[in-house]
């Protein structure tokens, strides 16, 4: 007797954006029908969210750099010139107006813990937690541009490896704030004895690090989920390390699903040998979507949206990504492997990734110019859920973190022609599920499980020394 077959798994989508002009397809803020240049208005971000909400992503996760690309030429002029993430905005502020316009999309917020002290931080995405009624993920990095270190005052950014030595210095630092300085029940009101909080029940954080201290009660008593939603973007080997430790989430970005598929893998193995669910970490990898209603009209569109892209801002980008300076190369030069203290993985995707596959520096800024490093899904929308669905077949991705070409041209047309189809085909929700960021996507609890390290701080010794 056979069994029933094994219901498919619901494919997660992503929004993937910037508080800047261009983000991931530099020159397209061109096109007459991009908006991106509308970033510094609240109303552009409102109506975003509402589009992402009516086609049910998960969430709106906002990229954020704090340097400038400086490396392409030797300085920031190619950047300026062509709109290449620059001019930008903090993303952590555009946070609560769109949680306003929205009731259950989520908001993935990039913040570089390098060049922020942990205490400040902690209270801001507690704020942001407390404001969106448990919404709200944090995208660690710890930053691959020198003109960041430069702009905090350094000299140049720590070594690739250092920075994630500093990271899980600052992982303990706010786990021991959000999760151990305040009881669930130490906010009491209690107005006839006159007392808000039992001072019983809280405690001070108190971690000595290599790199990162605190001593202090947490600002903000415990908020919805206590700690983010917790997103990292890292695959190179140590970053693989730190997000099967740490994330919930995790980008991945490549060219290919050749390129992806070892990284899905080494995550979801190291995940296991740290204790830790393999399962339980959801995996997006970067897609842009061009559709229409036929092929032909879908590879059109994106044939016009090619007439806008800047190989320039392309190479830029590439070179602050890697750390290497393409305009010392000539456009037919074949790109090879140099190790910088930059991202590891970028450099890895049209080196290393995929052996079979040469690129010369023309071919790179082509295929960046749309999108940025993944790849782009072009068809009817019949076309594209067959693409996502054997990207998901070939990598063990649970979902995609789509860039626009046009904004919001892009998340528009996934949201009225794509996701349908893939309702359809019965992988993708047809309802939020009910409660915080947390619980919609993993079906758990708002807050962390008891296997993350982060429970560990949830009883505070009276002093933790590293």
């Amino acid at each position: 007797m056979t069994g029933r077959p094994k219901p498919k798994r619901e494919i997660r989508l992503n929004a993937f954006s910037m508080n800047a002009v261009g983000h991931q397809s530099p020159g397209l803020w061109r096109h007459p029908r991009d908006r991106s240049a509308e970033f510094n208005r609240l109303g552009y971000w409102m109506e975003l969210a509402k589009t992402l909400e009516a086609g049910l992503f998960d969430g709106l996760f906002l990229a954020d750099v704090l340097g400038a690309y400086d490396v392409y030429g030797g300085s920031p002029d190619a950047a300026l010139r062509h709109g290449t993430q620059i001019p930008s905005n903090d993303p952590s502020l555009l946070v609560p107006a769109m949680a306003a316009a929205t009731t259950h999309l989520g908001f993935g917020v990039t913040s570089n813990l390098s060049y922020e002290p942990a205490f400040p931080f902690a209270r801001r995405m507690s704020t942001l937690d407390h404001l969106t009624d448990g919404r709200v993920g944090w995208n660690v990095v710890t930053g691959y541009l020198d003109s960041a270190a430069r702009a905090a005052g350094l000299a140049r950014q720590r070594g690739h490896d250092e920075r994630y030595a500093v990271a899980e210095e600052y992982m303990d630092v706010v786990y021991s704030l959000w999760e151990g300085s305040w009881d669930d029940d130490a906010v009491v009101r209690d107005r006839a004895r006159g007392v808000f909080t039992e001072p019983s029940r809280v405690r001070p954080a108190r971690y000595r690090g290599a790199h990162v201290s605190v001593d202090a009660v947490h600002l903000s008593q415990p908020s919805p989920q206590r700690t983010p939603v917790l997103y990292q973007a890292g695959s190179s080997p140590a970053g693989r390390v730190f997000a099967a430790r740490h994330a919930e989430c995790v980008f991945v970005s490549g060219p290919s699903a050749r390129a992806i598929a070892p990284r899905v893998a080494d995550i979801r193995r190291l995940a296991a040998e740290a204790g830790r669910d393999p399962a339980a970490i959801t995996i997006f990898a970067l897609a842009t979507v061009v559709t229409g209603p036929t092929d032909a009209a879908a590879e059109a569109k994106l044939a016009d949206y090619r007439r806008y892209v800047s190989h320039e801002g392309a190479l830029t980008l590439m070179s602050g990504w890697t750390g290497v300076d393409f305009s010392s190369y000539g456009l037919d030069q074949t790109v090879t492997h140099v190790r910088t203290e930059a991202g590891r993985s970028a450099m890895e995707n049209i080196t290393r990734a995929d052996p079979s596959r040469v690129w010369t520096v023309r071919e790179v800024a082509e295929h960046v110019g749309v999108g940025g490093v993944g790849p782009v899904f072009v068809g009817a929308p019949s076309t594209v859920a067959d693409l996502m669905e054997s990207w998901i077949a070939a990598t063990g991705v649970d979902g995609f973190n789509l860039a626009a070409a046009v904004a919001p041209e892009s998340f528009e047309d996934v949201a009225e022609h794509v996701v349908p189809e893939l309702q359809r085909r019965g992988r993708y929700k047809r309802a939020y599920a009910p409660g915080t960021l947390r619980e919609k996507l993993t079906g758990g609890g708002p807050r962390l499980p008891a296997r993350h390290p982060a429970a560990g701080f949830r009883t505070l010794p009276v002093e933790a020394v590293e």
